[in-house]
């Protein structure tokens, strides 16, 4: 059965903070709150959290997973990408947007989309992501928490414990924190695609 943490959105309590990423980095499975909905989330480099995610999801090996990211010198480590779109980068970072780059070797194979070696990744306006970050020292291997057969993410915490708290070690709280998805775009600077609209604006990736 699945820990139940209440963290304040504004003020994560570090204590809370602290045993949330002991659990990540000993091969847990968490749910945790963004600037776009409530996300799973696991260790980069647990081959067992993913495959757990994989099954709450039911997802092929096509899917394109994220990695959830501090700030732009962690993105640089893990995607492929020059001088404009680093600024354009810069101009849209923290926020709700979800970047598909080609992916570095650093990028462990079993994350990356099969054919087009690509890799998601975010940098969430969220106080809470941004405080299990700091402490976990590395990136956030994730998924949106949208369950089978769905089309929108689950919003409610006590909800997501008592669908899936068999599934999952963790449940973290941090309040309601909006179902709109992320816009997703493809940044590549000879084909630059929006591929999602979602929260943010996507005007000048287009």
């Amino acid at each position: 059965m699945s820990q139940f943490f209440q963290i304040h959105p504004d003020n994560p309590q570090a204590r809370l903070i602290r045993q949330a990423t002991d659990i990540i980095r000993n091969g847990g499975v968490i749910v945790y709150p963004t600037d776009c909905g409530y996300s799973l989330g696991c260790h980069i480099g647990d081959k067992s959290a993913l495959d757990r995610i994989r099954q709450i999801r039911r997802l092929d090996d096509k899917h394109n997973f994220t990695l959830v990211c501090k700030d732009l010198s962690e993105i640089s480590t893990y995607a492929r990408f020059d001088n404009g779109l680093y600024r354009l980068l810069k101009h849209h970072t923290p926020g709700p947007y979800t970047f598909i780059f080609g992916a570095t070797s650093e990028v462990p194979r079993r994350l990356l989309h099969p054919k087009r070696k690509t890799i998601g990744i975010r940098i969430p306006e969220n106080k809470i992501v941004q405080a299990l970050l700091d402490e976990l020292g590395e990136p956030i291997m994730s998924s949106s928490l949208i369950l089978p057969n769905e089309t929108l993410p689950m919003m409610d915490p006590y909800d997501i414990r008592d669908t899936l708290q068999h599934q999952l070690d963790l449940v973290i709280d941090g309040g309601y924190c909006g179902m709109e998805p992320t816009t997703v775009i493809k940044m590549d600077v000879d084909d630059m695609a929006v591929l999602r609209q979602g929260a943010g604006d996507a005007s000048a990736f287009i």
